[in-house]
């Protein structure tokens, strides 16, 4: 609906009368503008695109309108005049040149302004993946870190940081079994996020927690924490021992199945990511009470270029669905089948079996994971990382994220 709104607003803008004026730039700028009513038409690098006047004023990177030091803006946006036009407008050098009324002027690279244009942006990726399947993941061959190369080496942490935004999923290898050493190497990423669990969860088949993971059963696949209203970023795993048999890990790219639904039944991806729903986590033993409720849709995407960025997929923390209309019901149970069905296709299913000294991280917002039932003794170890850091690491590498 956003894009075709968007769409709309473009062909009316094409068609607006009263121009003020047209120029023709030298040709070794590549660039022609047009001055509308309430916009700037700039044509340039391949691209008609359309930039509102308050927008470029409110956006001015002159000393006196943002602090470069800070990269923060200086300019109090509540004061600019909503009508506000340009008293002259010309390209110097690949650089638009807008003089407003009072004197004021902004420059503004051409490319800056092709790169931050709605018109761009909107057929841009924020971050680059590779969806997968299990065949799709395995034939990638992609390498573990080692724990001391990891803990040492910047580049070794910057491509394991490129797998974990590609795959959602990146494995260190040789980690000491320890809980210690566990902290340490999730430190090397992000932050730890402590959250009810604490910081550091260690656990065993106790069911010392009300929630199943605290018991020897399987685990269907799910992301984690669906009942905050912002879910955890990233998930760790570190199996210190198992003696028994069964526990193998069960990872699958809730995308890549988020996507096969999309192109078999748009209507029911769309469905996902417009209805919002509540899961809910209630504890109420002796040594913990809590009530935890988060609300959102299913599928989340960017409404400017429809790209999908949190999966929330819990059906053990699912609360009482009183959120959709009676007539819309059968249709959300429908469409939550068929996205159930592409989730649990033997294809997409990426069994790992963690032992001592194999720690994963997992995209919590991409990525689900489950488990088989096991027999014996055996003690997890892990902890939330949060998703903002980890992703702030990965651009501070100059990666897209």
């Amino acid at each position: 609906m956003f894009c075709r709104l968007h769409r709309s607003v473009l062909r009316q803008a094409q068609l607006l009368r009263g121009v003020s004026r047209s120029t023709a730039l030298p040709r070794r700028a590549c660039a022609t503008f047009r001055t509308h009513e309430e916009c700037l038409e700039l044509h340039y690098g391949g691209t008609q695109m359309h930039f509102n006047f308050v927008w470029l004023r409110d956006h001015c990177l002159s000393a006196a309108s943002y602090n470069s030091k800070t990269n923060q803006r200086n300019l109090d946006t509540g004061s600019i005049d909503l009508t506000i036009r340009p008293e002259s407008t010309r390209v110097e050098e690949d650089h638009l040149v807008i003089t407003w009324p009072g004197g004021h002027m902004s420059k503004y690279s051409l490319s800056w302004l092709a790169e931050n244009s709605f018109e761009r942006k909107y057929q841009k990726t924020e971050q680059p993946r590779i969806l997968w399947n299990s065949d799709i993941y395995r034939n990638a061959n992609i390498t573990s870190s080692k724990w001391d190369t990891f803990m040492s080496c910047d580049d070794e942490k910057k491509k394991f940081l490129q797998n974990y935004l590609l795959y959602g999923i990146a494995f260190v290898d040789d980690v000491p079994a320890t809980v210690e050493a566990t902290e340490a190497v999730t430190q090397r990423v992000s932050l730890i996020r402590e959250t009810t669990y604490g910081r550091m969860w260690c656990f065993t088949s106790d069911y010392s927690r009300g929630d199943t993971a605290y018991s020897q059963l399987a685990l269907d696949r799910h992301t984690d924490t669906s009942y905050f209203q912002e879910p955890c970023g990233i998930q760790v795993f570190h199996c210190l021992k198992h003696e028994g048999t069964g526990g193998r890990t069960l990872l699958v790219d809730g995308f890549y199945a988020a996507e096969k639904l999309r192109q078999r039944s748009p209507e029911s991806f769309e469905l996902l990511a417009q209805v919002p729903i509540k899961h809910e986590y209630i504890e109420n033993t002796d040594r913990h009470q809590n009530h935890i409720t988060g609300i959102g849709p299913v599928l989340n995407v960017y409404p400017w270029n429809n790209e999908m960025y949190l999966i929330r997929y819990n059906n053990y923390d699912r609360s009482v669905l009183n959120t959709i209309p009676h007539d819309v019901v059968q249709r959300w149970y429908a469409a939550h089948r068929e996205l159930t069905t592409e989730l649990r296709r033997p294809e997409n299913e990426l069994w790992v079996k963690l032992t001592p000294g194999k720690v994963v991280f997992i995209d919590n917002w991409r990525v689900l994971h489950g488990r088989e039932s096991f027999t014996g003794s055996r003690q997890l170890c892990g902890c939330y990382l949060t998703r903002d850091d980890v992703l702030s690491a990965a651009r501070c590498f100059g990666l897209q994220a």
